[in-house]
């Protein structure tokens, strides 16, 4: 039988090589110019590829004979997904690979930090004696912050446990049960700044997480605290993180990634209580074995005509099935990312109920795709209509669906109904006209389509409410698209959607909020 022909277009381990070379014929180029790589891909079936070569949409058109594209890492932001699922082709990567290397390297930076081991190897390597200048502190009995418990935070909180460290996290993606299961308790994200001895970052970066620890929450430290990010450069402020530094409100933090890569800002270099390493995060040899290993095995797997370990994106469907399924695809995951900004609570529960027509078809699809959106915020891994599941699962969430063939208000109906650590929570969507609308959220009948800026806010009803807060967008230069209100009865609960056309700044949301009446302001992007 015909081997089948790989292109490995970027360095990997040797044992991925030898992997691939057992079952196919390979080839490895790793310096094709874009123009190259596309001249080349069309007598390949499969693609390995790490974070440098764009996978782009031509590339992957000249790809006549492509099966599938493997990437030897976790992020998958260089292959253009949406057109290799177009064309069937499967993407895989290897998720798992570096998270003990990248938990290793926190704890690696908090041990550096507690016990000033560069600034002594250093002033020895001068030929300096300064013992008393570096008296440092044990980790035992002090409290460690997660922001975030995916994969690697989970890890890091199992190593710091072994040297009698105190637990606490912020993810509102993540169960009690599953917190509980780690030895770890749950707090807000004001809370654990306030409460922690070291805070490591173990997000993603989106535009909710972007700027997530700032000039605000760097003042809820205490000066004693240290700061870790081995997760996105982007999750902090780096000018904020310079000025807490240098004022002394803040004891030290190491930083793995940065904003800006590899062009770091010459101002953190200039920070003597900054301690900065290259992102070196998954740099170590088992990782890169790892992965290179994962994806070699699972293009194999592929090639072969099996289902790979890690796949990424979806498996071709029919033509009809998708032109059925993609507006309420659109729409389940509007609905996921809409709640998972709307709302903060931890998550224990998650049931997709579908009314109508959607009653009496296979909606696994859908529910996959409202627990991608709800959960792309949750974690460092991408995470799609293949993977959502056991990502929810990896996060102790309990997911069912239910079926009801009648509903009387829509022809379909998708209700995502969320039981949190202290009520319940409930947004319903159809698509009317092939746009997706958001028609209820808990006991409020409303409409408006998910996307773009939007001000959702709960009060208490009572007059002149909306003129406030028009008042307030105003002032702020922010133009109102669309305005949208829910309630009861005259005087009770309700809810308002507005549609905005201009940007929100924190100041202005902080003023909304703080209006008489306001319980909760919330700025949702999509």
């Amino acid at each position: 039988m015909t081997r089948k022909k790989v292109l490995v277009a970027e360095s990997i381990a040797e044992a991925g090589i030898q992997r691939l070379r057992e079952d196919c014929e390979v080839t490895v180029a790793t310096k094709l110019s874009p123009a190259e790589l596309i001249a080349a891909i069309g007598e390949y079936h499969g693609l390995i590829v790490r974070s440098a070569v764009q996978v782009t949409e031509e590339v992957l058109a000249a790809g006549e004979q492509l099966v599938v594209v493997g990437r030897a890492g976790t992020g998958v932001d260089n292959i253009d997904l949406d057109a290799a699922t177009r064309r069937g082709i499967m993407v895989v990567n290897a998720p798992t690979s570096n998270t003990i290397a990248v938990a290793e390297h926190t704890m690696a930076l908090i041990l550096s930090l507690a016990r000033h081991v560069p600034t002594a190897n250093e002033t020895m390597h001068c030929g300096r004696w300064e013992k008393r200048a570096l008296m440092g502190t044990e980790l035992r009995g002090k409290t460690l912050g997660l922001v975030g418990l995916g994969r690697v935070g989970a890890a890091v909180a199992t190593r710091a446990q072994s040297f009698e460290m105190r637990i606490v996290a912020y993810d509102p993606f993540i169960s009690v049960d599953r917190a509980q299961q780690l030895n770890v308790r749950l707090l807000s994200l004001d809370e654990l700044l306030q409460t922690a001895d070291y805070v490591s970052l173990h997000a993603p970066a989106t535009e909710r997480t972007r700027g997530l620890i700032g000039a605000r929450e760097l003042a809820l430290l205490k000066p004693t605290a240290y700061l870790v990010n081995c997760a996105r450069g982007e999750l902090i402020d780096e000018e904020a993180l310079v000025a807490a530094l240098g004022e002394g409100r803040l004891a030290g933090a190491a930083l793995d990634v940065f904003s800006d890569e590899p062009d770091v800002n010459p101002v953190l270099c200039a920070v003597d209580n900054l301690l900065l390493t290259p992102h070196l995060g998954a740099s170590t040899a088992e990782a890169q074995s790892g992965a290179a290993e994962d994806v070699a095995e699972q293009i194999v797997e592929v090639l072969a005509g099996h289902p790979p370990r890690y796949p990424v994106n979806l498996t071709a469907v029919s033509p009809e099935e998708m032109a059925f399924l993609q507006p309420y695809l659109d729409l389940a995951d509007r609905m996921g990312r809409f709640y998972a900004q709307f709302a903060v609570n931890n998550l224990k529960r998650l049931e997709l109920s579908y009314a109508g027509d959607l009653g009496q078809r296979d909606t696994s699809l859908i529910t996959a795709a409202a627990l991608a959106g709800l959960l792309s915020e949750a974690g460092e891994e991408t995470v799609n209509l293949v993977n959502a599941r056991v990502v929810a699962r990896e996060r102790g969430l309990t997911v069912s669906e239910t079926h009801t063939p009648q509903d009387h208000a829509y022809s379909d109906l998708v209700t995502l109904r969320v039981q949190t650590t202290d009520r319940e929570r409930l947004v319903g969507g159809t698509v009317m006209r092939g746009q997706p609308h958001i028609v209820r959220i808990d006991d409020f009948w409303i409409d408006f389509v998910p996307q773009g800026s939007l001000l959702v806010e709960e009060h208490s009803d009572e007059p002149g409410l909306v003129g406030k807060i028009g008042t307030l967008l105003a002032e702020a230069g922010v133009s109102i698209s669309f305005v949208q209100l829910g309630r009861q009865e005259r005087g009770g609960p309700g809810i308002m959607v507005l549609g905005l056309d201009d940007p929100l700044t924190d100041g202005t949301l902080d003023a909304i909020a703080q209006t008489l009446g306001i319980q909760s302001a919330r700025h949702v992007q999509l």
